[in-house]
């Protein structure tokens, strides 16, 4: 990209009177030129409300170049957002830049530019549209004193890979409105990713090695809920992913879990373990079936096993039971499957979300 305009949307889960906008140049090799940015309350599409329209600075000034391997977070600017409400970001690149840092399964549009700063335009005629978060971090909001945060640390059950694009229905999504709903000051963080493993990297780094950077550099954490390990036991072995992989144990999968339990622990954080979902026969037919096999299966039903009664989390959400298939265990129930018996679709991903008893996330209601 060069000389281009990048307008993104995110909803926020608890409301405020200022926001800060966190980019990321994590995974750049060269320092990133940002030339101008914005924040509005979003509109349809990449429209915005004009009225909110606010430039983004950075220590002052209304351009930053942020070096390589760091994120960049702006000075407050004074937006009024309700809880829930979506908030569109636009950052002006003037300099060729290479798209190092994204999310790639992001599930909403982000709006490109031809040629131009378009970052103070209401509408935007975007020349290409991707599904992926690019350089857009985080959102900060000066939520209520007492709020906290439950950051939600996954893969792409949790990213919300197979729901539909736009809508926000990623069952962490569905959590934030019901948090709001019952009048919990609780904000909810995804940091999830598709492809994430507790133990290898893969599609991006591992979750021992990014429990600093993505738990403990967010501000009033108090509960981590992980669910995450389905990757590590499904892309090895032949047919598989990573065909060269060595294939971890049960054992292998709760030790990762033990140290994140522990550095949770450390800071005074509680973590919550989530069951991992079925997936019997996951990419059948296809050049990766070997993701499934029976004897990782028997790997799955172990590390469940542990969650549930090991008594290293400080809570547990059964999503196994939820979603398993009464009729055929080992199997995702048909009308929670988006298809390719792994990832639910919209409404397995609200049914997760409905199953969660609210006070295992902070405790009950004060």
């Amino acid at each position: 990209m060069e000389n281009q305009t990048v307008r993104q949307v995110a909803r926020i889960s608890v409301g405020g009177n200022s926001v800060r906008v966190v980019l990321s140049n994590a995974f750049g090799e060269k320092p990133l030129t940002i030339g101008a940015g914005s924040v509005a309350i979003a509109g349809k599409g990449g429209e915005i409300d004009q009225a909110t329209l606010k430039p983004l600075t950075w220590g002052g000034k209304s351009s930053v170049v942020v070096p390589p391997g760091t994120p960049i977070l702006s000075d407050p600017v004074a937006l009024s957002a309700e809880a829930l409400s979506e908030i569109s970001v636009s950052i002006f690149l003037p300099k060729k830049t290479a798209l190092s840092s994204v999310h790639w399964d992001g599930v909403q549009t982000a709006y490109i530019s031809g040629p131009g700063n378009f970052t103070s335009d209401a509408a935007f005629k975007a020349d290409t549209t991707l599904k992926s978060r690019l350089f857009l971090s985080d959102i900060w909001v000066d939520a209520a004193p007492e709020s906290q945060a439950v950051v939600f640390f996954g893969d792409s059950i949790t990213d919300g890979n197979c729901s539909t694009p736009d809508a926000n229905n990623r069952w962490p999504d569905h959590i934030a409105k019901r948090l709001q709903e019952a009048n919990r000051k609780v904000a909810v963080v995804n940091e999830a990713f598709s492809g994430n493993r507790v133990l290898t990297d893969g599609m991006g780094v591992n979750a021992l090695a990014r429990f600093d950077s993505d738990i403990l550099s967010h501000p009033k954490v108090a509960t981590v809920v992980l669910m995450m390990g389905i990757n590590d036991i499904g892309w090895p072995g032949e047919n598989a992913i990573t065909p060269d992989d060595k294939q971890p144990t049960a054992q292998d999968i709760i030790t990762g879990y033990k140290q994140l339990i522990d550095r949770a622990h450390a800071h005074g954080i509680r973590i919550v373990g989530a069951t991992l979902t079925p997936f019997a026969e996951t990419f059948k037919g296809l050049p990766t079936e070997g993701y499934y096999t029976a004897e990782k299966e028997k790997i799955r039903v172990a590390v469940n096993q542990w969650i549930r009664t090991g008594g290293g989390f400080d809570g547990v959400i059964d999503f196994d039971k939820v979603m398993e298939d009464p009729a055929k265990p080992g199997y995702l129930r048909d009308d929670y499957d988006c298809g390719d018996n792994l990832h639910p679709n919209d409404a397995g991903y609200k049914a997760m979300a409905d199953a969660v008893d609210l006070d295992v996330l902070l405790g009950p209601a004060r």
